[in-house]
Order: structure tokens, then C-alpha cells, then sequence
């Protein structure tokens, strides 16, 4: 499982996060033509190669052509929910802009819709925000984390004047998140960007155990010399403890097979990794089928609930198994403008190279939208994840 941590020492904000992706390797030329995709083709994009305390980085600015009306947080939804950009985006960002218009529709007392912000502020928080999890979904990992994070300290200008940090908006943002002590930022360290792609991208601490692959770090715009204002993100594969799994089993002779396929639905919506039937003999001569389902070990009660909820069986077999898989992520690629997810497996050393899996739902979701037959759309996605792939290991 391949993992991102997200190291907020010195704070987040959401160009620090897209100069961090870009600095993991999602390609370049994704950032320059994100304005133009979103409708913003007057806004020009600047990545520098720069350097925080001695830390290369990469630092994002935006140039935004300075407008004399604003946007409502209720516009900047309904122009998310019509971006050309994946389901996975697209509910994360929405979500972005609603926990935003809350936090910041609380402060000010206006409803959470009617929150305003000037253009340039509105243009900026559409990019980052929208650009940032996109970002994190091009970089193919399966779970987000993140260490304590670092707010600031002192005062801060807004608008209608001096607010302490972290600002209002920001503090409610942050609400249930581990908050960094001390620290050396003086001013503001997270804005309330950063914290709401934390809040929506993030699943907490990261777990006990885990493999360093990389690390990216995106520069703040400020350059003290007592630290590097960046955010640092690294990249990592779960342990392999994170293996462990429990195997269901149980054998049924009373239940109409019609009923298999929505108890394997069932199963896999409770946390089953893999649920498997088959025919058996059983006793007295009668035919039944056994069910045997995978699911984590954090996860095998509630698995073993719907097995009971969902089948006529009395009684469940359970046994604890070590899991060996191949490192994985996943990559979304695009055909002719429709997204399909793809699994992307790393042969273990001296093995014959990188798999590709087409997501057996997209696959069919594009072909009817497509209008072309399901295996001619497996084969066309693996093509072009094999090409994004070695692109961005370029």
C-alpha cells in the first residue's frame, strides 16, 4: 500500500502542497494547463527551483489578473461539480469549499454559501484546491496522512484588520487535528487552504510501521534563514505487518444462489478484501457452496457480522494468514475525457516489470459512455497508464 505523509513543521498552505507534489515527480505541464482546464486561461503559473535554509524546493505562484467583483463559496461549488476533473476530485473538493464557506460563514455570520471572496482570493483557492488533490490522485497513492501540524504564532493582516493566529477560520478548520508546540514560524503557518485539504485529504497519523520511497518538498513565500519554510510530503509503503489478514470461511447448503452475488457485495462493504464462492459437497448428499472471504484484521469482525447478516449460515471458520502482494498504486488516466482508475503493479526484484489494472467498474462506466466494447477500453487505458507511468519517472 502506498501511502503519502504530509509534514507540516513549518505549516501548510496550498501552493506549499502543489510545489511539494511537483517536487515528488507529478509532471509540470499538469500545473500549467490546470487554469486553462478549470476556466481560468488568463491566470499564468511560475515553478521555480528555489531554496528554504539551505532545502531545495519547489515554489508555485499563480498570477491572476486582478478583477473588481468577487465570488460567492456557493459559485465556487457549482464550478467544481461541473470541473473536468475525476468523481474522486470532484467530491473532495466540493467538500473543500463547503468546510470552508462553514468556517469561514461561522466567523462572519453569513450562511456558509453566501461567504465571499474577492477574485484573485476565489481564482487562488479553486487552483490550489482543486490542483492539490488532484495532485495527490495523479501521484497514485492509497492513503493520506499526516504529523502535527504547525499553526504560528503572533498576528496576522486580514482584511478588516490584525487577527491572532491561527486566524478565526482557520482555527475551526483545524478542530479534532494535532496541533504542532511551539515551533520557530513567526506570522501565519497554515492558512485555512491548508487546513481544509487536510481535512479532507488526510486520515490522521500515519501508522506505526512504514518504508521511506521519497520525498518532496514546496517552499513558502516567505524565506526566514532559522528554518526552511516548506512543506515537506514523503512518500511510503506500508509495513509488513500491514498484511496480516483474517480468512472467513463457511459452508451453506440452505440459501438460493441468486442471493451469493449481494452477500459479496455486502462483504466488500463492510472491508473484505476478496470474497471467493465455490460448489462442495456436504452432508446427506446435499450441494451447497462455501464462501470464503480475506479482510483485514482490524476489520474481520465486521466483516464476520455481514457474513452472519447476510447467508443462513450458524457458524463462521476464522484463521489468521500473512499477506505477501506487490508494492501498488494507483494512477487515473483519462479517454477521450472520461476518467478510469488503474492499478499499477511493481514486479518484486527480477521479475518481468510493472503491471497495469484497469478498475473493472471504470472500465465498464466508459465503455457505455464510450459506446466501445469493455476489453478495447482495458486495452487502451493500460496503454496510456504505462505511458504516465514512465513519464513520470522520467
Amino acid at each position: 500500500m502506498r501511502i503519502a505523509i504530509i509534514d507540516p513543521a513549518a505549516g501548510i498552505s496550498g501552493d506549499m502542497t502543489l510545489g511539494a507534489l511537483l517536487s515528488l515527480g507529478v509532471p509540470t505541464s499538469w500545473l500549467e494547463e490546470l487554469p486553462g482546464r478549470l476556466g481560468f486561461a488568463a491566470v499564468r503559473v511560475t515553478i521555480r527551483d528555489v531554496r528554504r535554509a539551505g532545502v531545495g524546493c519547489k515554489q508555485v505562484e499563480f498570477a491572476i489578473p486582478e478583477q473588481s467583483h468577487g465570488r460567492h463559496v456557493g459559485e465556487l461549488v457549482r464550478l467544481v461539480e461541473q470541473a473536468a476533473v475525476s468523481d474522486w476530485v470532484k467530491q473532495r473538493a466540493v467538500q473543500a469549499f463547503r468546510l470552508l464557506g462553514e468556517a469561514e460563514g461561522k466567523v462572519h455570520g453569513v450562511s456558509p454559501e453566501k461567504v465571499h471572496l474577492h477574485e484573485v482570493g476565489a481564482v487562488d483557492a479553486v487552483l490550489d484546491i482543486v490542483g492539490a488533490i488532484e495532485g495527490f490522485e495523479r501521484l497514485g497513492v492509497d492513503a493520506v496522512y499526516n504529523w502535527p501540524i504547525a499553526v504560528g504564532s503572533g498576528w496576522v493582516e486580514a482584511a478588516h484588520g490584525r487577527l491572532p493566529v491561527p486566524a478565526p477560520a482557520t482555527a475551526i478548520l483545524l478542530e479534532g487535528m494535532e496541533i504542532a508546540p511551539g515551533g520557530p514560524v513567526e506570522g501565519e503557518a497554515t492558512t485555512p487552504t491548508g487546513a481544509t485539504l487536510l481535512r479532507v485529504l488526510s486520515s490522521g497519523a500515519p501508522p506505526d510501521r512504514w518504508r521511506m520511497a521519497g520525498s518532496g518538498w514546496g517552499a513558502g513565500q516567505r524565506d526566514p534563514q532559522r528554518y526552511p519554510n516548506a512543506l515537506r510530503i514523503l512518500l511510503a509503503e506500508q509495513a509488513a505487518e500491514a498484511g496480516r489478514v483474517v480468512l472467513l470461511a463457511t459452508d451453506v447448503d440452505d440459501m438460493s444462489p441468486e442471493y451469493v452475488d449481494p452477500l459479496r457485495q455486502a462483504l466488500v462493504a463492510a472491508g473484505a478484501l476478496d470474497v471467493q464462492t465455490w460448489p462442495v459437497q456436504m452432508k446427506k448428499g446435499r450441494q451447497g457452496f462455501r464462501v470464503e472471504a480475506m479482510a483485514p484484521e482490524a476489520l474481520a469482525d465486521a466483516v464476520t457480522a455481514e457474513l452472519f447478516r447476510h447467508s443462513t449460515t450458524a457458524g463462521v471458520r476464522r484463521w489468521v494468514a500473512e499477506r505477501a502482494t506487490l508494492p501498488r498504486h494507483e494512477v487515473t488516466v483519462r479517454l477521450d475525457g472520461v476518467a478510469v482508475r488503474v492499478k499499477v503493479l511493481e514486479q518484486a526484484a527480477g521479475g518481468a516489470g510493472t503491471r497495469f489494472k484497469p478498475e473493472y467498474e471504470d472500465v465498464l462506466a466508459a465503455a457505455r459512455a464510450l459506446g466501445k466494447p469493455p476489453i478495447d477500453v482495458a486495452r487502451a487505458v493500460e496503454r496510456d497508464a504505462e505511458a504516465l507511468v514512465a513519464k513520470t519517472k522520467e
